[in-house]
């Protein structure tokens, strides 16, 4: 998942404050969690006596990384109740740190931690490619429920061309491309790839993410910046990229773009058309990538690293210029010290070239807090891209760190800059539509808490409900997740209720709805 990617960081994480619980049956955890689940989140604002105040927009997520058991789960083959109680305990630390997001690794290499049709069961489950979990389960489809349920959202990332991640755990299943479609792959490295200049290759990896489209209620797509693989290194000089049948097809069929323009073609292509997929099948869902933090040396002048451009073949530049993603979650993973790489030189001018107006929320290398980088160093980062408004989010490489709370760094998140929680920035370019106002369906004014419940008259379920109560202090403001239809709405400290309570849908593409109005 970086510049060289932190996804090849190998080894078992601890999973740290969830340790003592590992052999718990995940349906005793969840009982123990139904009543903190059903608490909404809470801030209290003061604001004009009329009017209530806005509610601040910002995507706060986290990668799970599931490639090599980095972040979960934390090795292969533990039993299922474990590896549930794991999951969720990632998902609580998202919500406890007000993250709106979680961004949950499903496709490694051609594999899958879901129940594929196309592609084998993936070994970092149960130790063996091909081999589903016993008793059985679909990891994806808890992660969402367990997701939505938390007022998350949940974005499925793929990597659409690595085909065998080095070292393996098990043999090759039967399953595997590799077995059925040799043609389309070439050994490179340690590492087995599909070749992107086979028109096959690709339609292979869109069949596979239009599969989870249709079938998942997921929020969101996103890839990562393996397009091309990162540069390997011979006896005395870098390999070339051994794609020389599929040039040459392309060639025979009458090409005429130079080969580093067609490996750029192949993945503008795929991106095209990935984009185009996603959103016929499902309008609201985004389609996000977080390219390698740096599009070509000397951009911005002084810049120097990676050419992904001409190594990687990822023209990342022209994604986010022409609005190819619905977001776009470069990787700035370096420090403000790092005169080469330095990030907010980095990170101006990733906002400079935005000019689709489309998301920006820059990913953090908060995976090396505690191994060489404070954990003050993350938050300045973040306090630098939430006083930005043109950068309206934020991702964290990766979970462990945060879990883990390396160097007191999710501590500091929690009662500083993510003090209160967000909404998820709208995207109105896949829809301006406005949900409807709730409908009471029935009220009891004179229980403490007071309670409301709701009909929805809409068909899709909504991603959030906006519950606004009026004080004489001022205005209380609460996010609760989109399944929410029963509202505890709180008295004062005097036993008084609310003299105004205002409750809003927000639907899929972040839009806000009128509010129905009661006045207890």
């Amino acid at each position: 998942m970086t510049g060289k990617a932190a996804d090849e960081t190998l080894g078992t994480l601890a999973f740290g404050l969830a340790s003592s619980h590992r052999c718990r049956p995940v349906s005793f955890i969840q009982t123990l969690l139904v009543l903190f689940l059903t608490l909404p989140v809470r801030e209290l604002i003061a604001a004009s006596p009329t009017s209530p105040p806005p509610i601040p927009r910002q995507f706060r997520a986290m990668w799970i990384a599931t490639v090599g058991n980095i972040d979960w789960p934390s090795k292969s083959g533990l039993p299922v109740a474990t590896q549930q109680t794991e999951l969720l305990f990632l998902l609580d630390t998202a919500r406890r740190l007000h993250l709106n997001a979680v961004i949950f690794q499903v496709r490694t290499s051609c594999d899958a931690l879901y129940d594929s049709p196309y592609e084998p069961w993936s070994e970092y489950l149960s130790g063996r490619m091909g081999v589903a979990p016993k008793p059985f389960w679909d990891p994806l489809a808890f992660a969402i429920t367990e997701a939505h349920h938390r007022g998350l959202e949940l974005h499925a990332w793929f990597n659409p061309f690595r085909a065998r991640y080095h070292p393996s755990l098990s043999p090759i299943s039967p399953s595997h491309i590799s077995r059925r479609r040799p043609d389309l792959l070439v050994e490179y490295g340690h590492f087995l790839w599909m070749d992107p200049g086979f028109p096959a290759s690709r339609a292979h990896s869109l069949k596979v993410i239009n599969d989870v489209v249709r079938r998942y209620d997921v929020d969101g797509i996103h890839i990562d910046d393996y397009f091309y693989p990162y540069p390997e290194k011979g006896a005395s000089a870098v390999l070339p990229f051994p794609d020389d049948p599929s040039w040459n097809l392309y060639l025979a069929a009458g090409g005429r773009l130079s080969r580093n323009d067609w490996r750029r073609d192949n993945i503008n292509t795929l991106i095209r058309d990935l984009g185009s997929a996603i959103h016929r099948q499902k309008s609201w869902v985004k389609f996000g990538i977080s390219p390698f933090g740096i599009w070509r040396p000397g951009y911005p002048v002084g810049i120097r690293g990676l050419d992904q451009h001409e190594l990687l073949y990822a023209d990342a530049r022209k994604w986010i210029r022409e609005g190819y993603a619905d977001y776009m979650s470069p990787q700035l993973y370096w420090t403000e010290s790092q005169e080469a790489q330095k990030f907010s030189r980095l990170l101006d001018w990733w906002a400079s070239e935005n000019q689709a107006g489309h998301h920006l929320w820059p990913g953090l290398n908060s995976a090396d807090v505690g191994k060489g980088r404070d954990a003050a160093e993350i938050l300045k980062q973040v306090q630098r891209i939430s006083a930005n408004p043109t950068l309206n989010g934020v991702v964290f490489w990766n979970a462990s760190s945060l879990r883990d709370n390396r160097d007191g760094l999710a501590s500091s998140l929690q009662k500083t800059t993510f003090a209160s929680p967000a909404l998820i920035p709208a995207s109105p370019w896949l829809g301006k539509s406005k949900p409807p106002a709730p409908i009471l369906s029935s009220k009891s004014a004179r229980a403490s808490p007071i309670l409301l419940t709701l009909r929805a008259a809409q068909k899709e379920p909504p991603s959030a409900l906006i519950a606004q109560s009026r004080y004489d202090s001022g205005w209380r403001t609460e996010i609760l997740p989109g399944p929410s239809r029963r509202v505890s709405i709180a008295r004062s400290a005097d036993g008084k209720p609310p003299s105004e309570v205002r409750l809003s849908w927000v639907n899929r593409t972040g839009v806000e709805g009128p509010p129905v109005i009661w006045k207890p």
